[in-house]
C-alpha cells in the first residue's frame, strides 16, 4: 500500500515557476514507477510526466517538454516536478501516482494516487 500527498501547488504568473512535491509513505517507495497527471476543468486526466523507478528514465507530454522536469529521491520517499514557463493552459488539478510497471501515459496503469494540488497560472 502506498500513500501519496501532494504539496506545492499554487498561483503564478504566466512565465513563473513552480516546484509540486508529492510524498509517499511506504518502505517500497523506490519499487514504483511515479507519474504526474494533471485535470483541468471539463477536461479529462491527462498525462504530464513520469520517472521510472531508478529515476534512470524520464517520459513526459509533450506540451510540457523542455519546461517541466520530474525527479525523484528514493531515500526521502519523495518525487518532484518543477515546472518553469509556466503558462495559462497548465492551470489544473496536478496528481502524484504509482505504478510497478512503466506505462507511463495512461492512468489506468497506476495502482495508487494523491488528492491532487492545485496550480493556477495567470495571464
Amino acid at each position: 500500500q502506498v500513500q501519496l500527498v501532494e504539496t506545492g501547488g499554487g498561483l503564478v504568473q504566466s512565465g513563473g515557476s513552480l516546484r509540486l512535491s508529492c510524498a509517499a509513505s511506504g518502505r517500497t517507495f523506490s519499487r514504483y514507477t511515479m507519474g504526474w497527471f494533471r485535470q483541468a476543468p471539463g477536461k479529462q486526466r491527462e498525462f504530464v510526466a513520469a520517472i521510472s523507478w531508478r529515476g534512470s528514465t524520464t517520459s513526459y507530454a509533450d506540451s510540457v517538454k523542455g519546461r517541466f522536469t520530474i525527479s525523484r529521491d528514493n531515500a526521502k520517499n519523495t518525487v518532484s516536478l518543477q515546472m518553469n514557463s509556466l503558462k495559462p493552459e497548465d492551470t489544473a488539478v496536478y496528481y502524484c501516482a504509482a505504478q510497478l510497471l512503466f506505462r507511463p501515459s495512461n492512468p489506468s496503469d497506476y495502482d495508487y494516487w494523491g488528492q491532487g494540488t492545485q496550480v493556477t497560472v495567470s495571464s
